[in-house]
């Protein structure tokens, strides 16, 4: 699961950095921190053959307006039919500093790259009245994840974000994969004194 995750004001500037063809072509100016369920957050989209890192909100509203469903399991999101329309017609990628999971204790751990660099997890799109939302999609946890919690977003590898985004079958092999192995951190661990 993924519901909150955080970006800084460098974000943009290492996305294009990793991807110097693509085009800033945000609408809505989002905003420096974490980001909840419900904001406005930059997301990278397909426009033709160009990639472009555009501002849509996060979270597909609930059925009969009852919150708001941010995450999509990547094992049946090609089955479930709010998601279809989504993973084969607006996959995206959502990039992000670092994000946060807790423990069935409730401590909050953060899960970042032992590098710094950007994380790119997968996402995809889709309208709602009138205006694209996003979500993002979840896995079995990874070796880093699983003493925490057992599903994780689905982290991209930079070099993958080209299959994501523009090869359906590729995307869908995509949905299988392991994230590699992250860092985690906590702002208080419990210490035992045995």
């Amino acid at each position: 699961m993924c519901g909150r995750y955080y970006i800084d004001e460098k974000i943009a500037v290492d996305v294009e950095e990793d991807f110097p063809d693509i085009e800033n072509c945000q609408t809505e100016v989002g905003y420096v921190g974490d980001v909840f369920p419900t904001s406005v957050a930059p997301v990278i989209s397909k426009q033709g053959h160009r990639l472009c890192l555009v501002s849509q909100r996060w979270g597909y509203p609930g059925i009969g307006d009852k919150g708001v469903v941010f995450n999509a399991r990547a094992e049946t999101v090609q089955e479930k039919r709010l998601f279809q329309n989504g993973f084969y017609r607006g996959r995206v990628v959502v990039p992000v500093r670092h994000f946060y999971e807790w423990n069935p204790q409730k401590d909050k751990y953060t899960f970042y790259r032992k590098d710094n660099q950007v994380l790119y997890l997968a996402g995809f799109s889709d309208f709602f009245d009138s205006k694209l939302r996003f979500v993002i999609l979840t896995t079995e946890a990874n070796d880093s994840m699983r003493p925490v919690h057992d599903r994780m977003p689905l982290v991209l590898e930079k070099g993958q974000l080209g299959s994501w985004l523009f090869d359906e079958k590729e995307a869908a092999r995509l949905l299988k994969q392991t994230p590699s192995l992250l860092e985690r951190f906590a702002d208080y661990e419990q210490l035992s004194l045995f």
